[in-house]
């Protein structure tokens, strides 16, 4: 028999980042701001499932945001379910309006540069902070802005002992990892990587233990790569099975195993 495995933290602090425990080096959380030199913003966002063509993006109606739906296909007949997601992003002034993007769906994650332009003749252009998907209307001012120069990829706030659900999901599974046990008594496993491209993904059983890996390395303005590790199951038996009789699906930042039972 295989059984999954339980998210375990690996230190005192907890897991190094709390929106995927298998996130081992690299940027943490779901998304990621950065102010660029020429005041564009480049926006990062993980969607693990979603392939090229299943994204839109586009401009609301007041300029002030760009609306992004997404969807991640239900790949194998074992996955739950598909997943929808959906978010938004926009400027926190009243003196600009977002005036064009440019979109990049790769391998999982959605890279996004906005361009801003003034709508007020008699002031400066600011430079102010586009939202997320917690953005208030009541918190949009008239500035002057000060912009902290983007998100911290490292921030301490993003480790913890607890995972969190991706804010971004509106229908299926929020959590980057999904076991079934299997009626002939193997084990189904879907493991979320973003930005790993499917050459990327390795498997290794050890100990008992099967282990999945991937490297995502740094695209566009990403702050750096990421490397992902961990365990996803274990054999109830004293021996090892070929990593050939396990089969490897790689797609889309996601990567799917089904491991026969022993």
């Amino acid at each position: 028999m295989v059984v999954p495995l339980r998210a375990i933290p690996s230190s005192r602090e907890g897991f190094y980042a709390i929106n995927n425990q298998f996130l081992a080096t690299g940027p943490k959380g779901f998304m990621e701001f950065k102010m660029l030199e020429n005041e564009d913003m480049f926006v990062r966002i993980d969607f693990p499932g979603v392939p090229k063509d299943g994204v839109r993006v586009f401009l609301d109606q007041s300029k002030k945001a760009v609306c992004i739906f997404a969807e991640a296909p239900k790949e194998h007949k074992y996955d739950y379910s598909e997943r929808n997601y959906g978010t938004s992003t926009g400027l926190v002034c009243k003196c600009c309006e977002v005036s064009g993007f440019t979109s990049l769906m790769c391998d999982g994650v959605l890279r996004l540069i906005l361009t801003k332009s003034n709508i007020t003749p008699q002031r400066s252009s600011c430079i102010s902070f586009l939202a997320g998907p917690d953005f208030r209307e009541d918190l949009r001012g008239d500035g002057p802005h000060k912009f902290p120069h983007g998100t911290d990829p490292n921030d301490p706030k993003l480790t913890g002992r607890i995972l969190m659900p991706h804010p971004c999901v509106n229908y299926g599974s929020e959590m980057a990892y999904e076991s079934k046990q299997l009626q002939n008594g193997g084990l189904y496993v879907r493991v979320d990587m973003p930005g790993v491209p499917k050459e990327n993904f390795t498997v290794a059983v050890m100990n008992r233990r099967v282990k999945v890996a991937g490297e995502a390395p740094a695209v566009s303005h990403d702050s750096s790569g990421r490397f992902y590790s961990g365990d996803v199951a274990m054999l109830s038996t004293p021996f090892d099975i070929p990593i050939r009789k396990i089969k490897i699906i790689a797609k889309n930042g996601v990567i799917r195993l089904i491991i026969p039972p022993v």
